[in-house]
């Protein structure tokens, strides 16, 4: 791991939240090698979302997310309970607006105390947690305009 323009660096990032430039050839470590190595653009393109991909990413998160993240994502799992710094919400609004790659990245390589889950979770997987986020993070922060046309107007017809 300790190879690279990132390696200088303790958390391998250049900023807050700066990311690899991907489009210059630059690869990211994971379990696979040799296929990132082949298709490093592969890395980068998520899979279509599909309730098997998010079933796939609840049960990934639920091992490798929820014990700091926890389960609803707000950054108060059991191993913070027990003394462990705190991470960063998902549902904070700089968590709701980066980028799917900037989330893949850091699952990949880790940020701050967090570590790099590359030799753990395969890019299929790391993708399937990203799109899980997304569900967590909608499920806390969905407007009337996401729902059907159908059920918005009776959630309408509800409000005072």
């Amino acid at each position: 791991y300790s190879a690279g323009a990132l390696a200088a660096s303790s958390s391998g990032r250049r900023g807050d939240l700066a990311l690899p430039d991907w489009a210059a050839g630059a690869t990211a470590l994971d379990a696979g090698g040799a296929a990132a190595a082949a298709h490093p653009q592969s890395l980068r393109i998520p899979p279509p979302v599909t309730i098997a991909t998010l079933r796939r990413g609840r049960e990934r998160y639920d091992v490798y997310c929820a014990p700091c993240h926890s389960v609803s994502g707000d950054g108060d799992g059991m191993v913070v309970r027990r003394g462990f710094p705190a991470p960063a919400s998902l549902h904070n609004a700089p968590m709701r607006a980066a980028m799917d790659a900037h989330l893949f990245d850091v699952i990949t390589s880790g940020h701050g105390v967090m570590y790099a889950f590359a030799d753990r979770i395969g890019p299929p997987d790391r993708w399937a947690i990203v799109g899980y986020m997304r569900a967590l993070q909608r499920s806390q922060h969905a407007g009337i305009a996401d729902a059907p046309p159908a059920e918005q107007q009776a959630l309408l017809a509800e409000t005072p």
